[in-house]
C-alpha cells in the first residue's frame, strides 16, 4: 500500500529556520535508512507558507488567490515523503522511529482501484 507522510510545520518551520547540523544528520541517517529498505518513493521539505499561495474555489468556478503566510501554523505541511509499505501497521513502526521531536507527523493512505470498484459497477 502507498501511503503519504505529511510533516506538519511548526513555528521554527513556518519562520524558515533550518535544522541543526545534528537534527539534519540524524534525519539523513534515517532517511538512508527508508530508502535502503525500499519504503520510500519521494518526498521533499517545503519552504514556509509565507512563500506560498493558496487558490479558493467558488460555487460557480470563480477563483480567487491568497497570498502567504498563513494562519493555523498546525495546519500546515512542512515536508512529505510518499511510502510503499505493506500496512498502515508497518508505516506507524517507520514514522515511529523517526528522529523528530516536538512534531506531529500525519500518515494518509492513498486511494487505489480497489476503492473504486463499487463507482466503477455502478457505472456500467
Amino acid at each position: 500500500m502507498r501511503v503519504m507522510v505529511l510533516g506538519k510545520a511548526t513555528e521554527a518551520t513556518e519562520n524558515g529556520v533550518m535544522p541543526t547540523v545534528e537534527e539534519f544528520t540524524a534525519m539523513e541517517a534515517y532517511n538512508d535508512e527508508l530508502a535502503k529498505a525500499g519504503v520510500v518513493l519521494a518526498g521533499d521539505g517545503l519552504k514556509p507558507s509565507s512563500a506560498g499561495k493558496r487558490v479558493a474555489f467558488d460555487d460557480k468556478g470563480g477563483s480567487s488567490v491568497l497570498d502567504g503566510p498563513f494562519a493555523e501554523t498546525k495546519e500546515l505541511v512542512a515536508g512529505y515523503q510518499i511510502w510503499e509499505v505493506s500496512s498502515l501497521e508497518e508505516a506507524l513502526e517507520w514514522v515511529r522511529r523517526a528522529p523528530i521531536r516536538g512534531g506531529i507527523v500525519e500518515i494518509r493512505p492513498f486511494y487505489g482501484p480497489e476503492d473504486f470498484a463499487d463507482v466503477a459497477e455502478s457505472g456500467s
